[in-house]
């Protein structure tokens, strides 16, 4: 495999203001439960626990500790049946939570990205029979519910609008199409606002090249880091392919025949030809589509909206691979969100970085994951041809338990 020169020097993404190191907040508006494992029928539907769910597992005193973790901005993530009891008819009571969801930010100094987390029409994780980019009803309740949100959020600078997180493996133009009708209907009354704009595929780095480039220099364009899924999602319950395979994965490692043995039980040939390990250059290859993004269009600012991995992974392990992205982040100048702050203790896709109770981080990502010596300990060892767990592991270890955290 071809590696990708270090450039850091020659290429770096244009800097967003106040939005380069950020949380994510799921599993309160969005993921409060999860649909694939719903009936049909009952997936759309907002019930009485849900909205007693939105009225209290999220408070001030979690932006104050956010806050507090030294990151500049939140993204908070929403499905559109939350805020739209019906087309053109909203809940006030959930939208309440949100307005005070800005104060709070607004208070502790924070900026805010409101993300459509899943839109009807393209949720992430399941597969609907009408599909947003294919109905021109669903995409007009899609512009309506963004015209919607600039109406009341108007008089807000430090809030930014991500358009559509992960939009599903569709044909770029549709959504490009989509994307500019949302842009343009917003810039119709605010030319100021910060928009978000992600590539398709679930936001891949690899369909960066297909996203249209506005020439607008307030729209932000993001990608989405989750590779290898067998590491970051590893025995995940809510995935049919990590639910089967069902094994602990370490990261980074010199043992590629662990993760080319799960592409082989799912039926896949030749899995990971030339690759001698799964470690920082191995990410810095797979995220190739972010650097050449930023190297084709100098000025434009890209994002990397999410990152992270499930809360079961090794903590050594996990921290080590937070540690690596956010270092890859770092060299090409590119801000970084990462992904998630509390996850709700019935969410089979738990990536939650702090304690359910106490709220304190469970590994130290913040709020300078990159200034000691672990991720460099962890890639030696990987270099050396040394195990995660002999070496790199041991460092992590010494690192986590002097920072406070019991690994």
């Amino acid at each position: 495999m071809e590696k990708l020169k270090i450039v850091s020097e020659m290429v770096r993404g244009a800097e967003w203001p106040g939005f380069s190191c950020g949380m994510g907040i799921g599993g309160w508006l969005t993921n409060y439960k999860r649909f694939n494992v719903l009936p049909e029928d009952k997936r759309l539907l907002i019930t009485v626990g849900d909205l007693e769910h939105f009225d209290s597992y999220i408070t001030e005193a979690d932006v104050a500790n956010i806050a507090s973790m030294g990151v500049d901005h939140i993204r908070l993530g929403f499905d559109q049946i939350v805020l739209e009891e019906a087309p053109g008819r909203w809940r006030e009571r959930t939208f309440r939570k949100i307005d005070e969801f800005v104060g709070w930010c607004a208070k502790h100094g924070l900026n805010l990205v409101l993300n459509l987390h899943k839109a009807v029409g393209n949720y992430c994780d399941i597969a609907e029979k009408v599909q947003l980019l294919d109905d021109e009803a669903l995409q007009r309740r899609f512009l309506n519910l963004w015209a919607e949100m600039e109406r009341r959020y108007h008089d807000s600078p430090g809030v930014a609008f991500e358009l559509l997180n992960e939009v599903r493996d569709v044909p770029a133009e549709k959504w490009n199409d989509l994307a500019d009708r949302a842009i343009c209907a917003i810039r119709a009354v605010n030319p100021g606002r910060w928009i978000v704009v992600g590539s398709t595929c679930w936001n891949s780095p690899a369909r960066l090249k297909d996203l249209k480039v506005w020439d607008d220099p307030r729209v932000v364009y993001t990608f989405h880091m989750y590779h290898p899924h067998e590491f970051t999602h590893q025995r995940g319950v809510l995935n049919a392919s990590t639910l089967a395979y069902n094994r602990a994965m370490p990261y980074p490692t010199r043992d590629v025949e662990r993760y080319r043995d799960f592409h082989r039980f799912h039926g896949r040939d030749n899995p990971y030809p030339g690759v001698e390990a799964i470690d920082r250059d191995f990410l810095r290859d797979f995220m190739r589509g972010a650097h050449d993004f930023i190297e084709t269009h100098p000025g434009k600012i890209l994002w990397n909206g999410e990152f992270g991995t499930i809360r079961h992974a090794d903590p050594a392990c996990r921290l080590a691979y937070m540690r690596d992205v956010i270092a890859i982040c770092r060299e090409w100048g590119i801000p970084y969100c990462v992904w998630n702050y509390l996850s709700t203790p019935n969410d089979g896709n738990r990536f939650s970085l702090v304690d359910d109770d106490t709220r304190k981080l469970l590994i130290p990502v913040f709020p300078d994951p990159c200034d000691d010596l672990a991720g460099a300990e962890a890639a030696l060892a990987v270099k050396s041809g040394r195990q995660l767990r002999d070496v790199g592991a041991a460092e992590i270890q010494k690192v986590l338990r002097a920072a406070g955290f019991e690994p």
